[in-house]
């Protein structure tokens, strides 16, 4: 098991990402300095965003050559979409299929998507996507003809990644129908692909609802046999019941209430073989603390005999 960044936090002096997303690369002045500080703290691989549409495949390359000479190389092209709002469909679409050409471009082979879909009410309840008692876009609220559409895009897009050499994971996710394992494995059982699995992002099932719909461990014993690539962040859940809301500080990996001990052990018994990316904390020395997630999990992946 490859132990990748998912880095969520891209500020390294002088570049400060004032405003930005942190999850993107940071720029080429800085990047290198900052690639071995990541490479010192244990990772083996790094995540990547889907580039903007025209981007050459030359353009591509080159900074796949750039990361692995750093030791780091490309585990997965970022990018996708939901497909049942039909507002969201075409860009979604186009966005997933930019990202199989660009992994396949880049060497990875592997591309992480969701399946969510923009709020119907941004301004009502659940739009937030984080700990209220709805979730605007979830399964709870999904037809079956939402999940029949979707695994129709995905079916054609995943044939068109089988024959590039692509596999997809597709990410358990607020504000998508594959936001818990029933809805995850009733997805992936439709699109019936080899290639085409998930990633079971326990955070995201974890802060979704007010409640959780289950607990992490049903989860990931659930989705680790279907496992493509694996999002690994940690939260800590303050919950105020007066205001029906449960709000959540993200930590490292071994600081937080997910018991991540049982979820590597669920994976490595399912025989999963990819990526465990941490995925970082968006405050503070980003380096000092997501390194504390890579030690962590070192630790426990070798008391575990692998």
């Amino acid at each position: 098991m490859r132990i990748t960044y998912a880095h969520r936090r891209s500020a390294f002096y002088p570049f400060d990402d004032h405003g930005g997303p942190g999850n993107e690369l940071p720029p080429p002045d800085v990047r290198a300095a900052w690639l071995a500080a990541v490479r010192a703290r244990g990772f083996e691989g790094v995540e990547v965003g889907v580039h903007p549409r025209g981007t050459a495949d030359g353009t591509i390359r080159d900074l796949g050559k750039e990361l692995a000479d750093a030791g780091l190389p490309a585990e997965v092209i970022r990018g996708g979409g939901g497909f049942a709002s039909p507002r969201a469909a075409a860009s979604s679409r186009e966005r997933v299929e930019r990202a199989i050409h660009q992994a396949a471009a880049i060497g990875c082979n592997l591309v992480n998507m969701t399946v969510s879909t923009p709020p119907h009410d941004p301004l009502g309840p659940g739009a937030s996507g984080n700990g209220e008692r709805v979730s605007q876009g979830g399964s709870r609220y999904a037809s079956e003809a939402d999940f029949e559409i979707t695994a129709r895009h995905m079916r054609e897009v995943g044939a068109r990644a089988a024959d590039l050499g692509v596999s997809i994971a597709i990410e358990m996710h607020q504000h998508s129908i594959a936001d818990n394992s029933w809805s995850t494995l009733h997805l992936l059982d439709l699109i019936g692909l080899e290639n085409v699995g998930c990633n079971p992002d326990l955070g995201n099932l974890y802060w979704c609802y007010e409640e959780p719909e289950e607990t992490i461990e049903r989860c990931i014993v659930a989705l680790a046999p279907r496992a493509k690539y694996w999002h690994c962040k940690q939260l800590v859940r303050v919950h105020v019941p007066e205001v029906q809301h449960a709000y959540y500080i993200k930590v490292p990996l071994p600081d937080g209430d997910m018991d991540y001990r049982f979820a590597i052990a669920a994976m490595l018994h399912a025989g999963y073989a990819g990526a465990l990316a941490v995925e970082g904390v968006r405050e503070g020395d980003q380096l000092y603390r997501d390194g504390k997630s890579v030690a962590y999990c070192r630790d426990v992946i070798r008391e575990l005999g692998h």
